[in-house]
């Protein structure tokens, strides 16, 4: 707490107390026990962005913009890495593909804590955590729970999305913080705008929805025979099935034309430069990804569109290599 000490007349001083959001400042007289008004200049707080990798924003990106973000852990074969700090993609799929035991687990509660205290030691008044959605994960229950103990200094966000939607979450947080939003009025608009999001996604193979249980092993073998192509969605809670189409030019065919119907019904009342369309897969080459962006730029080209990203490793071990998706999302 800071403290101003003011002489107002012979024997009186009043106290201040520092106050984050309010234009006006209440003090009382000690000696007199009066109330006076002082108008003063708002007093900004500095708020920090952290998320995780599920959001797929890249380290270099985040350090440029200071946003903080958490690795995400992954266990293959009993021994834990994590997302892009001592894994990257191509050894992530390679030991996927190799039939290794490998699973996704939410960050330690030691770990979240960890760069919560580091973030508000280094200067920050309060932060902004953003996990993956709390329908695909108990990381965001568990977070809300820690930040009961942080007295209103860490806010945290569900707002129910991952990947390319989450990423633009982030986006919108750092302008939002920026601008000068208190954490509770991020953590709040951020929730507002939660659902006006979708995500598709085209798996190139059923072996790893097989090994998820998603898939039974006969409907893989037959699926595999008639190159099926299951279309998946992700509308805010979990992932869920969308289609199923035989070939992956189908599927990518069906994944633009259910945007472009969500561009023309669900979102036609919002203005357009506030609807971005995102692209993200776990290609391992450039060549494919560079076509698919073409695809999608040539379907779309009066949207908002930023870059391709990586699938998160906790969507690619359930769709496994080549598989390709894409995000709508209404921005702030």
């Amino acid at each position: 707490m800071h403290l101003l000490f003011v002489k107002l007349r012979k024997g009186d001083v009043f106290v201040m107390k520092k106050v984050y959001t309010s234009q006006v400042f209440y003090v009382r007289i000690i000696e007199s026990q009066l109330i006076w008004k002082i108008k003063t200049q708002e007093v900004l707080m500095k708020t920090a962005i952290m998320t995780d990798t599920n959001s797929g924003i890249l380290m270099t990106e985040a350090e440029e913009n200071h946003v903080f973000v958490l690795p995400m852990p992954v266990i293959m074969d009993e021994q834990v890495f994590f997302e892009g700090k001592d894994i990257d993609k191509n050894q992530f799929y390679g030991y996927l593909e190799s039939g290794k035991n490998i699973t996704t687990s939410m960050p330690s509660p030691g770990d979240v804590l960890e760069m919560w205290d580091e973030i508000l030691a280094s200067g920050y008044d309060e932060l902004v955590y953003i996990p993956m959605s709390s329908g695909l994960s108990n990381s965001c229950a568990a977070a809300n729970q820690f930040a009961d103990e942080y007295d209103g200094k860490v806010q945290v966000v569900d707002n129910h999305r991952i990947s390319v939607t989450m990423y633009r979450s982030i986006i919108d947080a750092k302008k939002m913080a920026d601008e000068g939003c208190s954490a509770l009025e991020i953590k709040k608009r951020l929730e507002e705008n939660a659902f006006n999001s979708s995500i598709y996604i085209a798996v190139d193979t059923l072996e790893y929805l097989k090994r998820g249980g998603r898939v039974t092993a006969a409907g893989a073998a037959i699926g595999s025979v008639l190159n099926i192509k299951p279309v998946l969605t992700i509308q805010g809670e979990k992932l869920d099935a969308f289609a199923k189409v035989r070939g992956m030019k189908r599927a990518q065919t069906k994944m633009l034309d259910a945007v472009e119907e969500e561009w023309n019904t669900r979102f036609k009342d919002f203005p357009k430069d506030k609807i971005c369309i995102d692209t993200a897969t776990t290609f391992l080459n450039e060549e494919d990804d560079a076509e698919w962006e073409r695809m999608v730029l040539e379907r779309f080209p009066q949207a908002k569109y930023h870059a391709n990203r990586n699938l998160s490793f906790s969507i690619g071990c359930h769709v496994g290599p080549d598989a390709v998706g894409i995000g709508i999302t209404v921005i702030e």
